[in-house]
Protein backbone atom coordinates (compact mmCIF):
# COMPACT_ATOMS: atom_id res chain seq x y z
CA UNK A 1 0.00 0.00 0.00
CA UNK A 2 1.64 3.06 -0.87
CA UNK A 3 0.65 5.38 1.99
CA UNK A 4 2.74 2.95 4.78
CA UNK A 5 5.94 3.15 1.73
CA UNK A 6 7.09 1.27 -0.71
CA UNK A 7 8.54 -2.18 -0.33
CA UNK A 8 11.35 -3.50 -3.13
CA UNK A 9 13.48 -6.93 -3.40
CA UNK A 10 15.74 -8.71 -6.58
CA UNK A 11 17.27 -12.37 -6.26
CA UNK A 12 20.73 -12.68 -7.25
CA UNK A 13 23.58 -15.50 -7.65
CA UNK A 14 20.85 -17.82 -7.86
CA UNK A 15 21.89 -21.44 -7.64
CA UNK A 16 19.57 -24.55 -8.15
CA UNK A 17 20.15 -27.86 -6.44
CA UNK A 18 18.53 -30.91 -5.09
CA UNK A 19 16.43 -30.77 -7.93
CA UNK A 20 14.01 -34.22 -8.07
CA UNK A 21 11.05 -34.85 -9.47
CA UNK A 22 8.29 -37.77 -7.78
CA UNK A 23 6.81 -38.96 -11.09
CA UNK A 24 5.58 -37.41 -14.45
CA UNK A 25 3.09 -38.66 -16.73
CA UNK A 26 2.95 -38.15 -20.72
CA UNK A 27 -0.87 -38.30 -22.64
CA UNK A 28 -1.19 -38.03 -26.61
CA UNK A 29 -4.81 -36.76 -26.61
CA UNK A 30 -5.57 -37.37 -30.33
CA UNK A 31 -5.58 -34.76 -33.01
CA UNK A 32 -5.23 -32.00 -29.75
CA UNK A 33 -2.18 -31.74 -27.64
CA UNK A 34 0.68 -33.71 -25.67
CA UNK A 35 -0.52 -33.33 -22.07
CA UNK A 36 2.61 -33.24 -19.67
CA UNK A 37 1.77 -33.49 -15.74
CA UNK A 38 5.04 -33.66 -13.18
CA UNK A 39 4.37 -34.25 -9.80
CA UNK A 40 6.16 -33.13 -6.99
CA UNK A 41 8.87 -31.35 -8.34
CA UNK A 42 11.36 -30.62 -5.63
CA UNK A 43 14.33 -27.97 -6.06
CA UNK A 44 15.96 -25.83 -3.85
CA UNK A 45 16.49 -22.21 -4.96
CA UNK A 46 20.08 -20.54 -3.10
CA UNK A 47 21.48 -16.85 -4.02
CA UNK A 48 21.27 -13.39 -2.32
CA UNK A 49 18.10 -11.32 -1.53
CA UNK A 50 18.58 -7.56 -1.80
CA UNK A 51 15.64 -5.59 -0.44
CA UNK A 52 14.21 -2.34 1.35
CA UNK A 53 11.56 -0.29 2.49
CA UNK A 54 11.04 3.23 1.78
CA UNK A 55 8.80 4.65 4.15
CA UNK A 56 6.02 7.76 3.29
CA UNK A 57 7.97 9.63 5.96
CA UNK A 58 11.60 9.37 4.41
CA UNK A 59 12.25 6.09 6.58
CA UNK A 60 14.49 3.68 4.69
CA UNK A 61 15.86 -0.31 5.14
CA UNK A 62 18.14 -1.33 2.90
CA UNK A 63 19.52 -5.14 3.54
CA UNK A 64 21.49 -8.01 1.85
CA UNK A 65 21.21 -11.36 3.14
CA UNK A 66 21.71 -14.99 1.44
CA UNK A 67 18.37 -16.93 1.07
CA UNK A 68 16.78 -20.18 0.31
CA UNK A 69 14.20 -21.28 -0.93
CA UNK A 70 12.34 -25.00 -0.37
CA UNK A 71 9.87 -25.46 -2.64
CA UNK A 72 7.57 -28.17 -4.28
CA UNK A 73 5.24 -27.84 -6.99
CA UNK A 74 2.92 -29.64 -9.49
CA UNK A 75 2.72 -28.89 -13.24
CA UNK A 76 0.44 -29.47 -15.56
CA UNK A 77 1.20 -28.32 -19.47
CA UNK A 78 -1.09 -29.28 -22.31
CA UNK A 79 0.98 -28.39 -25.84
CA UNK A 80 -0.10 -28.81 -29.40
CA UNK A 81 2.26 -28.78 -32.40
CA UNK A 82 1.74 -26.41 -35.23
CA UNK A 83 3.62 -25.61 -38.09
CA UNK A 84 5.12 -22.22 -38.52
CA UNK A 85 7.52 -21.88 -41.85
CA UNK A 86 7.91 -25.24 -42.18
CA UNK A 87 8.80 -25.22 -38.21
CA UNK A 88 7.64 -27.11 -35.66
CA UNK A 89 6.02 -24.64 -33.13
CA UNK A 90 4.94 -25.31 -29.64
CA UNK A 91 1.85 -23.69 -28.57
CA UNK A 92 0.74 -24.24 -24.39
CA UNK A 93 -2.90 -24.06 -24.40
CA UNK A 94 -3.28 -24.54 -20.55
CA UNK A 95 -0.69 -24.45 -18.21
CA UNK A 96 -1.18 -24.84 -14.71
CA UNK A 97 1.64 -24.57 -11.54
CA UNK A 98 0.47 -25.93 -8.10
CA UNK A 99 2.84 -25.12 -4.71
CA UNK A 100 2.65 -27.90 -2.05
CA UNK A 101 5.13 -25.97 -0.64
CA UNK A 102 7.31 -22.68 -0.89
CA UNK A 103 9.37 -22.02 2.18
CA UNK A 104 12.04 -18.44 1.94
CA UNK A 105 14.81 -18.90 4.65
CA UNK A 106 17.01 -15.87 5.56
CA UNK A 107 19.99 -16.26 6.53
CA UNK A 108 23.31 -13.70 7.43
CA UNK A 109 25.06 -12.29 10.49
CA UNK A 110 22.31 -8.92 10.77
CA UNK A 111 18.68 -10.59 11.21
CA UNK A 112 16.19 -8.30 10.02
CA UNK A 113 14.43 -7.71 12.85
CA UNK A 114 10.72 -7.20 13.27
CA UNK A 115 10.84 -7.07 8.91
CA UNK A 116 11.71 -10.65 8.83
CA UNK A 117 8.09 -12.15 8.88
CA UNK A 118 6.99 -9.33 6.99
CA UNK A 119 9.09 -9.71 4.38
CA UNK A 120 9.29 -13.36 4.35
CA UNK A 121 5.36 -13.61 3.72
CA UNK A 122 5.23 -10.97 1.11
CA UNK A 123 8.11 -12.47 -0.73
CA UNK A 124 6.95 -15.49 -0.63
CA UNK A 125 3.57 -14.29 -2.09
CA UNK A 126 4.64 -12.20 -4.60
CA UNK A 127 7.34 -15.09 -5.78
CA UNK A 128 3.68 -17.29 -6.35
CA UNK A 129 2.50 -15.36 -8.52
CA UNK A 130 5.76 -14.52 -10.53
CA UNK A 131 6.34 -18.10 -10.74
CA UNK A 132 3.19 -18.99 -11.90
CA UNK A 133 3.51 -16.52 -15.13
CA UNK A 134 7.30 -17.04 -15.91
CA UNK A 135 7.76 -20.82 -15.52
CA UNK A 136 4.89 -21.10 -17.88
CA UNK A 137 6.03 -18.82 -20.11
CA UNK A 138 9.69 -20.30 -20.70
CA UNK A 139 8.70 -23.80 -20.55
CA UNK A 140 7.03 -22.50 -23.93
CA UNK A 141 10.05 -20.33 -24.79
CA UNK A 142 12.86 -23.35 -24.24
CA UNK A 143 10.15 -26.10 -26.04
CA UNK A 144 10.51 -23.82 -29.46
CA UNK A 145 14.05 -23.52 -28.75
CA UNK A 146 14.45 -27.00 -29.20
CA UNK A 147 12.26 -27.62 -32.05
CA UNK A 148 14.39 -25.11 -34.01
CA UNK A 149 17.84 -26.96 -32.28
CA UNK A 150 16.58 -30.89 -33.07
CA UNK A 151 15.48 -29.63 -36.56
CA UNK A 152 18.48 -27.66 -37.20
CA UNK A 153 20.47 -30.82 -36.16
CA UNK A 154 18.59 -32.90 -38.34
CA UNK A 155 19.55 -30.35 -41.54
CA UNK A 156 22.71 -30.40 -40.85
CA UNK A 157 23.19 -33.68 -40.44
CA UNK A 158 21.77 -34.24 -44.21
CA UNK A 159 23.74 -31.24 -45.46
CA UNK A 160 27.52 -31.59 -47.42
CA UNK A 161 29.29 -28.36 -49.15
CA UNK A 162 26.86 -27.92 -51.50
CA UNK A 163 24.37 -29.91 -51.18
CA UNK A 164 21.47 -30.23 -48.54
CA UNK A 165 18.03 -31.43 -47.86
CA UNK A 166 15.01 -29.36 -47.09
CA UNK A 167 13.38 -31.04 -44.48
CA UNK A 168 10.80 -28.27 -43.84
CA UNK A 169 7.68 -29.82 -42.66
CA UNK A 170 4.85 -30.29 -45.31
CA UNK A 171 2.26 -29.80 -43.00
CA UNK A 172 1.37 -29.71 -38.83
CA UNK A 173 2.43 -32.87 -37.00
CA UNK A 174 0.22 -35.06 -36.56
CA UNK A 175 -0.63 -36.30 -32.97
CA UNK A 176 -1.94 -39.72 -32.30
CA UNK A 177 -2.98 -41.82 -29.13
CA UNK A 178 0.50 -43.56 -29.25
CA UNK A 179 2.64 -41.88 -31.54
CA UNK A 180 3.92 -38.64 -33.11
CA UNK A 181 4.21 -37.98 -36.82
CA UNK A 182 5.99 -35.94 -38.77
CA UNK A 183 6.30 -35.14 -42.57
CA UNK A 184 8.98 -33.29 -44.23
CA UNK A 185 9.58 -32.04 -47.77
CA UNK A 186 12.56 -34.03 -48.09
CA UNK A 187 13.88 -31.77 -51.66
CA UNK A 188 17.30 -31.71 -51.90
CA UNK A 189 18.70 -28.22 -52.59
CA UNK A 190 21.83 -28.72 -54.60
CA UNK A 191 24.08 -25.00 -55.25
CA UNK A 192 20.72 -23.18 -54.23
CA UNK A 193 18.36 -24.78 -56.51
CA UNK A 194 15.91 -26.91 -55.54
CA UNK A 195 14.40 -29.71 -57.31
CA UNK A 196 10.79 -29.83 -56.22
CA UNK A 197 9.53 -33.29 -56.41
CA UNK A 198 5.99 -34.26 -56.12
CA UNK A 199 5.22 -35.85 -52.35
CA UNK A 200 5.02 -39.88 -52.45
CA UNK A 201 1.53 -41.48 -50.96
CA UNK A 202 2.88 -42.38 -47.04
CA UNK A 203 0.68 -44.42 -44.64
CA UNK A 204 1.84 -44.44 -40.92
CA UNK A 205 0.35 -47.99 -41.35
CA UNK A 206 3.39 -48.84 -43.27
CA UNK A 207 5.47 -48.71 -39.94
CA UNK A 208 5.76 -50.98 -36.87
CA UNK A 209 5.22 -50.07 -33.27
CA UNK A 210 7.82 -51.49 -31.70
CA UNK A 211 10.59 -49.08 -31.71
CA UNK A 212 11.12 -45.61 -30.38
CA UNK A 213 12.17 -44.13 -33.84
CA UNK A 214 10.84 -44.22 -37.63
CA UNK A 215 12.42 -42.23 -40.59
CA UNK A 216 10.97 -43.03 -44.10
CA UNK A 217 12.37 -42.14 -46.92
CA UNK A 218 10.87 -42.01 -50.04
CA UNK A 219 13.07 -43.43 -53.00
CA UNK A 220 12.74 -40.07 -54.75
CA UNK A 221 14.85 -38.81 -51.93
CA UNK A 222 17.48 -40.88 -52.55
CA UNK A 223 17.62 -40.54 -56.10
CA UNK A 224 18.38 -36.74 -55.40
CA UNK A 225 21.52 -36.96 -53.33
CA UNK A 226 23.16 -39.55 -56.12
CA UNK A 227 22.45 -37.23 -58.66
CA UNK A 228 23.82 -34.08 -56.57
CA UNK A 229 26.63 -36.20 -55.66
CA UNK A 230 27.42 -36.98 -59.37
CA UNK A 231 27.28 -33.26 -60.54
CA UNK A 232 29.96 -32.54 -57.61
CA UNK A 233 32.07 -34.97 -59.50
CA UNK A 234 32.40 -37.29 -56.16
CA UNK A 235 31.75 -40.41 -57.70
CA UNK A 236 34.99 -41.34 -59.56
CA UNK A 237 38.23 -43.12 -58.22
CA UNK A 238 41.88 -42.82 -59.43
CA UNK A 239 44.20 -45.11 -58.65
CA UNK A 240 47.95 -45.38 -59.70
CA UNK A 241 49.21 -48.30 -61.46
CA UNK A 242 50.47 -50.16 -58.59
CA UNK A 243 48.28 -49.32 -56.03
CA UNK A 244 45.38 -51.02 -58.86
CA UNK A 245 47.89 -54.06 -59.53
CA UNK A 246 48.20 -54.59 -55.55
CA UNK A 247 44.23 -54.03 -55.04
CA UNK A 248 43.82 -57.12 -57.58
CA UNK A 249 46.48 -59.13 -56.50
CA UNK A 250 44.53 -58.49 -52.75
CA UNK A 251 41.30 -59.68 -54.19
CA UNK A 252 43.30 -63.12 -55.69
CA UNK A 253 43.17 -62.22 -59.39
CA UNK A 254 46.30 -63.27 -61.59
CA UNK A 255 47.92 -60.23 -63.19
CA UNK A 256 49.15 -61.50 -66.10
CA UNK A 257 52.03 -59.07 -67.48
CA UNK A 258 50.92 -60.10 -71.39
CA UNK A 259 47.46 -58.77 -70.30
CA UNK A 260 48.79 -55.72 -68.61
CA UNK A 261 51.14 -54.86 -71.16
CA UNK A 262 48.28 -54.46 -73.74
CA UNK A 263 46.02 -52.59 -70.87
CA UNK A 264 48.88 -49.87 -70.21
CA UNK A 265 50.57 -49.97 -74.02
CA UNK A 266 54.10 -51.46 -72.97
CA UNK A 267 54.25 -49.05 -69.93
CA UNK A 268 54.85 -50.13 -66.86
CA UNK A 269 52.58 -49.96 -63.86
CA UNK A 270 54.68 -47.55 -61.94
CA UNK A 271 53.92 -44.46 -64.70
CA UNK A 272 50.31 -45.87 -65.24
CA UNK A 273 46.94 -44.78 -63.36
CA UNK A 274 43.66 -45.95 -63.41
CA UNK A 275 40.11 -43.77 -63.60
CA UNK A 276 36.84 -45.17 -62.68
CA UNK A 277 33.67 -42.87 -63.19
CA UNK A 278 30.06 -42.82 -63.86
CA UNK A 279 29.63 -41.30 -67.24
CA UNK A 280 25.90 -40.29 -66.22
CA UNK A 281 23.53 -39.90 -63.47
CA UNK A 282 22.41 -43.17 -61.50
CA UNK A 283 19.37 -43.89 -60.77
CA UNK A 284 18.68 -45.05 -57.45
CA UNK A 285 15.40 -46.88 -56.76
CA UNK A 286 14.16 -49.25 -53.44
CA UNK A 287 12.68 -52.55 -54.06
CA UNK A 288 11.37 -55.25 -51.75
CA UNK A 289 14.98 -56.92 -52.48
CA UNK A 290 17.25 -53.71 -51.47
CA UNK A 291 18.27 -50.68 -53.17
CA UNK A 292 18.93 -51.11 -56.73
CA UNK A 293 21.67 -48.56 -58.18
CA UNK A 294 21.37 -48.47 -62.08
CA UNK A 295 24.72 -46.50 -63.71
CA UNK A 296 26.74 -46.19 -66.79
CA UNK A 297 30.63 -46.66 -65.36
CA UNK A 298 33.74 -45.81 -67.85
CA UNK A 299 36.89 -47.50 -66.75
CA UNK A 300 40.33 -46.09 -68.21
CA UNK A 301 43.72 -46.91 -68.72
CA UNK A 302 45.98 -44.02 -68.73
CA UNK A 303 49.75 -43.79 -69.62
CA UNK A 304 52.33 -40.87 -69.69
CA UNK A 305 52.86 -39.19 -73.04
CA UNK A 306 56.20 -37.64 -74.24
CA UNK A 307 54.87 -34.02 -73.21
CA UNK A 308 53.94 -35.57 -69.65
CA UNK A 309 50.65 -35.46 -70.19
CA UNK A 310 48.36 -38.62 -69.54
CA UNK A 311 46.72 -39.87 -72.43
CA UNK A 312 44.15 -42.57 -72.62
CA UNK A 313 45.50 -46.52 -73.49
CA UNK A 314 42.84 -47.98 -72.81
CA UNK A 315 38.67 -48.15 -71.96
CA UNK A 316 35.78 -49.58 -71.66
CA UNK A 317 31.95 -48.53 -70.78
CA UNK A 318 29.80 -51.11 -69.20
CA UNK A 319 26.15 -50.50 -67.41
CA UNK A 320 25.73 -51.95 -64.16
CA UNK A 321 22.62 -52.64 -61.73
CA UNK A 322 23.58 -53.77 -58.63
CA UNK A 323 20.86 -54.84 -55.53
CA UNK A 324 22.10 -53.95 -52.37
CA UNK A 325 21.06 -54.27 -48.60
CA UNK A 326 22.53 -51.78 -45.99
CA UNK A 327 23.08 -52.74 -42.42
CA UNK A 328 24.56 -50.56 -39.69
CA UNK A 329 26.14 -52.46 -36.38
CA UNK A 330 29.31 -51.12 -33.98
CA UNK A 331 29.17 -47.83 -35.79
CA UNK A 332 29.49 -48.52 -38.71
CA UNK A 333 27.84 -48.92 -42.30
CA UNK A 334 28.00 -52.34 -44.46
CA UNK A 335 27.17 -53.13 -47.71
CA UNK A 336 25.99 -56.44 -49.33
CA UNK A 337 25.86 -56.80 -52.49
CA UNK A 338 23.10 -59.16 -53.43
CA UNK A 339 22.20 -59.45 -57.38
CA UNK A 340 23.92 -57.27 -60.22
CA UNK A 341 23.68 -57.42 -63.65
CA UNK A 342 26.66 -56.36 -66.33
CA UNK A 343 25.83 -54.69 -69.96
CA UNK A 344 29.03 -54.51 -71.83
CA UNK A 345 28.90 -51.49 -74.19
CA UNK A 346 31.89 -50.19 -76.17
CA UNK A 347 35.70 -50.33 -75.75
CA UNK A 348 38.36 -48.72 -77.41
CA UNK A 349 42.04 -49.07 -78.46
CA UNK A 350 41.77 -52.74 -77.73
CA UNK A 351 42.23 -55.39 -79.61
CA UNK A 352 38.73 -56.66 -79.65
CA UNK A 353 40.27 -60.45 -80.75
CA UNK A 354 42.20 -60.61 -77.15
CA UNK A 355 39.17 -63.14 -75.42
CA UNK A 356 42.27 -63.15 -72.96
CA UNK A 357 42.06 -59.61 -71.76
CA UNK A 358 38.07 -59.32 -72.25
CA UNK A 359 37.77 -62.36 -69.77
CA UNK A 360 40.21 -60.32 -67.28
CA UNK A 361 38.22 -57.17 -68.03
CA UNK A 362 35.14 -59.07 -66.97
CA UNK A 363 36.60 -60.97 -64.05
CA UNK A 364 38.27 -57.49 -62.56
CA UNK A 365 34.44 -56.03 -62.84
CA UNK A 366 32.74 -58.68 -61.02
CA UNK A 367 35.57 -59.86 -58.58
CA UNK A 368 37.13 -56.68 -57.97
CA UNK A 369 35.40 -53.72 -58.80
CA UNK A 370 32.37 -53.66 -57.65
CA UNK A 371 33.08 -54.94 -54.52
CA UNK A 372 36.09 -52.50 -54.06
CA UNK A 373 33.58 -49.90 -55.09
CA UNK A 374 31.23 -50.59 -52.20
CA UNK A 375 34.23 -51.03 -49.50
CA UNK A 376 34.95 -47.84 -50.13
CA UNK A 377 31.55 -46.41 -50.09
CA UNK A 378 30.86 -47.98 -46.22
CA UNK A 379 33.87 -46.27 -45.35
CA UNK A 380 33.20 -42.90 -46.86
CA UNK A 381 29.33 -42.87 -45.83
CA UNK A 382 30.51 -43.79 -42.36
CA UNK A 383 33.14 -41.04 -42.07
CA UNK A 384 30.42 -38.92 -43.11
CA UNK A 385 28.18 -40.14 -40.83
CA UNK A 386 30.68 -39.92 -37.89
CA UNK A 387 31.46 -36.46 -39.11
CA UNK A 388 27.46 -35.14 -38.54
CA UNK A 389 27.98 -36.93 -34.53
CA UNK A 390 26.17 -40.12 -35.38
CA UNK A 391 28.24 -42.34 -33.58
CA UNK A 392 28.00 -40.43 -30.00
CA UNK A 393 24.08 -41.87 -29.95
CA UNK A 394 23.62 -44.83 -28.58
CA UNK A 395 21.64 -46.57 -31.83
CA UNK A 396 20.09 -49.86 -30.35
CA UNK A 397 18.87 -52.53 -32.71
CA UNK A 398 18.81 -50.63 -36.36
CA UNK A 399 17.10 -51.93 -39.08
CA UNK A 400 17.47 -50.39 -42.64
CA UNK A 401 14.48 -51.99 -44.45
CA UNK A 402 13.46 -51.52 -48.14
CA UNK A 403 10.13 -51.76 -49.70
CA UNK A 404 8.90 -51.08 -53.43
CA UNK A 405 9.05 -47.15 -53.11
CA UNK A 406 10.52 -46.40 -50.00
CA UNK A 407 13.86 -47.29 -47.31
CA UNK A 408 13.12 -47.34 -43.95
CA UNK A 409 14.86 -47.01 -40.73
CA UNK A 410 13.66 -47.75 -37.81
CA UNK A 411 15.84 -48.25 -34.37
CA UNK A 412 15.58 -47.78 -31.00
CA UNK A 413 18.45 -44.91 -29.33
CA UNK A 414 19.76 -43.05 -26.27
CA UNK A 415 19.91 -39.40 -26.70
CA UNK A 416 23.84 -37.94 -26.33
CA UNK A 417 24.96 -35.66 -23.41
CA UNK A 418 26.86 -33.58 -25.40
CA UNK A 419 24.04 -32.70 -27.49
CA UNK A 420 22.01 -31.82 -24.25
CA UNK A 421 25.34 -29.76 -22.83
CA UNK A 422 25.31 -28.00 -26.20
CA UNK A 423 21.73 -27.10 -26.18
CA UNK A 424 21.52 -26.01 -22.75
CA UNK A 425 24.58 -23.83 -24.11
CA UNK A 426 22.64 -21.97 -26.04
CA UNK A 427 20.03 -21.39 -23.31
CA UNK A 428 22.74 -18.86 -22.03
Amino acid sequence: MMFLGQVKYGLHNIQIGHLSIASSQVELVEDKSIDISIQNVSVIFKGTLNYGYTGAWGLGVDQSVDFEIDSSIDLQINTELTCDSGRVRANALDCYLSFHKLLLHLHGKREPGWMKHLFINFISFTLKLVLKGQVCKQINVITNIMADFVQKKAADFLSDTDTQVDISLAGPPVIKATYLESHHKGHVVYKNVSEDLSLPTFSSCLLGDSRMLYFWFSEQVLDSLAKAAFQEGRLMLSLTGDEFQAMLETQGLNTNQDIFQELFSGFPTSQAQVTVHCVKMPKISCQNQGVVVSSSVMVKFLVPHPGRQLFVACAFEEDIITTIQASYSKKKLFLSLLDFQIKPKTVSNLNESSESVQSFLRSMITTVGIPEVMSRLEVVLTAFMNSKGLDLFEIINPEIITRDGYLLLQMDFGFPEHLLMDFLQRLT
